[in-house]
């Protein structure tokens, strides 16, 4: 795993009284707003171009940039993680309820964690607004992070850079660009605020992973031989 961040304790307080938003209801009416400029996008609004499909995530296809997942045998993605060069930037994307942003709230969790783990964050201005910066203590030595949080229509996409881009953003490059590229499938249905958005490995990929180990799994143990 790149990155490692304990989590919160007192994160899951008042705030799950929150729980669970409702769906949206029908159409009100209202004048569809505009597309935006740049992403993440949601799907609704997204431009089109070529992606790869993660299910609530779709990664814009940028040069020399390596998209790397961990995901169970079920094919359900625990991680995701653009690498360009000496730069990473691990994604996340999370329910949040239709009226308010939660980046804020995130923010300051984060934050607090990291203190409580001896490190200091500062907040500074970036390309999607606040951001958090900070320099954490790893088993290789100091790693500076930056923290980029985009709210949406009822979900938040958390960034986290890594590498000469944490320090320096006009160093993320490729990783900005697939970032500004994202595309955000939220779905329907109901979700607590800030479960993290369902994320599966593409279908093809899933089914040659699942004969890679059910090949695996009929080879013959040590000392045996094949009929």
């Amino acid at each position: 795993m790149i990155f490692s961040r304990k989590r919160a304790g007192a994160a899951q307080d008042a705030r799950d009284e929150r729980a669970t938003e409702v769906l949206d209801t029908e159409d009100t009416g209202d004048p569809t707003p505009s597309a935006p400029d740049r992403g993440p996008y949601d799907v609704a609004e997204a431009p089109d171009e070529p992606r790869l499909d993660l299910g609530s995530l779709q990664i814009p296809a940028v040069p020399e940039v390596e998209v790397r997942v961990q995901a169970d045998p079920q094919g359900v993605i625990q991680q995701v993680v653009l690498v360009h060069g000496e730069n990473a930037l691990q994604l996340g994307v999370f329910a949040a309820p239709r009226s308010e942003g939660i980046w804020d709230e995130v923010r300051e969790e984060i934050r607090q964690s990291l203190f409580n783990d001896g490190a200091a964050a500062q907040e500074a201005e970036g390309e999607y607004g606040t951001e958090l910066r900070a320099r954490v203590r790893t088993p290789d030595g100091l790693t500076d992070l930056r923290f980029v949080g985009i709210d949406g229509p009822r979900w938040m996409v958390r960034g986290v850079y890594q590498g000469k881009a944490a320090t320096d953003p006009v160093s993320a490059g490729p990783l900005a660009r697939c970032l500004s590229g994202l595309v955000v499938d939220r779905g329907q249905e109901a979700k607590p605020v800030r479960e993290p958005l369902p994320l599966r490995l593409p279908r093809e990929v899933a089914e040659q992973q699942a004969a890679e180990q059910e090949a695996a799994g009929q080879q013959p143990a040590p000392g045996q031989r094949e009929a």
